[in-house]
């Protein structure tokens, strides 16, 4: 090894850190649901990383997804608090996962923009431990070093979360199916058509607006097959008129990006099973869209 990459220096630590980089954001963004928090953890495991005695450190990548790991479950309880004070329903903050389809993980799992809407229902811990069991598939006795508690209360965290989205949610359909219900139900939306909406849609079916009180977005859930489709075409001539789309791909699904004179107004994503759309999910946040857009272009 030359010198400037021996244990301990900062040459060889800048190396250990961006190998984890990665994983690091794919941990922290499943776990808080936001990117540009995920990207404050990143930054903050980095400082602690340059202040650490790291010749102490055996297995850096261990020790860094420790560090991140906590520190996103902190953020994530003083998160909580911060959204009750949001105006309408809160989304996750979309990714374009077209370069990255797992983001950070061994398997695309906890990233569709549903999932991270269910798992904001966990607690912090409970959701935690279901991401680095499922998506990151940690060994029990790992995850349960990471939070600090016993294997078998890492098992039952894990299995709560399995059992609290499996209630939750159906079936998911195969990406060229969720693309196909997408595209008929983008045109139902756009001509009003009122027939065809109601047959793509699921009885239950919800529709979220997240728009922390921008005009325009509902501040409340549209909830069943009648009140939905119907709020739809009644929003059918004031929006998309104007509008132009553009198909891209979030959170490891496709997904339409509305925008209006140039400017991104909304990002329409789904959730999709067998039986129809389960969820309509309508980021119209400007601060969720723009780092959205501005990865698009890069």
């Amino acid at each position: 090894m030359h010198a400037g990459a021996q244990p301990g220096t900062l040459d060889q630590a800048t190396k250990d850190f961006l190998s984890a980089r990665s994983r690091l954001f794919g941990i922290a963004y499943r776990v808080l649901g936001s990117a540009v928090e995920a990207e404050d953890i990143v930054q903050e495991t980095w400082l602690r990383w340059q202040n650490t005695d790291r010749a102490k450190v055996n297995e850096p990548l261990a020790f860094l997804t420790t560090v991140a790991t906590r520190l996103a479950i902190n953020l994530a309880q003083s998160a909580r608090v911060r959204r009750e004070s949001y105006v309408g329903p809160w989304l996750p903050e979309p990714v374009d996962t077209a370069q990255d389809p797992q983001l950070g993980a061994e398997r695309a799992e906890a990233l569709e923009m549903a999932v991270l809407l269910l798992l904001e229902r966990l607690n912090p811990l409970e959701r935690t431990a279901y991401v680095l069991r499922e998506a990151f598939d940690y060994p029990y006795g790992r995850v349960a070093e990471i939070l600090e508690i016993t294997e078998a209360n890492a098992r039952q965290l894990v299995s709560r979360g399995r059992r609290h989205l499996a209630a939750e949610r159906k079936e998911r359909v195969t990406p060229a199916a969720h693309r196909r219900l997408l595209e008929v139900f983008l045109s139902a939306a756009r001509t009003g058509d009122l027939s065809v909406l109601e047959d793509v849609l699921t009885a239950d079916v919800v529709s979220y607006s997240d728009g922390n009180g921008i005009r325009g977005a509902s501040k409340i859930p549209v909830v069943g097959r009648a009140h939905v489709s119907r709020y739809l075409v009644a929003f059918a001539p004031r929006f998309w008129p104007q509008s132009e789309i553009r198909w891209v791909e979030a959170n490891g699904r496709s997904a339409v990006l509305v925008s209006s004179g140039g400017d991104a107004v909304a990002l329409l994503t789904a959730d999709i099973s067998a039986g129809g759309i389960e969820r309509i999910m309508w980021v119209m946040n400007p601060d969720k869209l723009k780092p959205f857009v501005a990865s698009l272009r890069d």
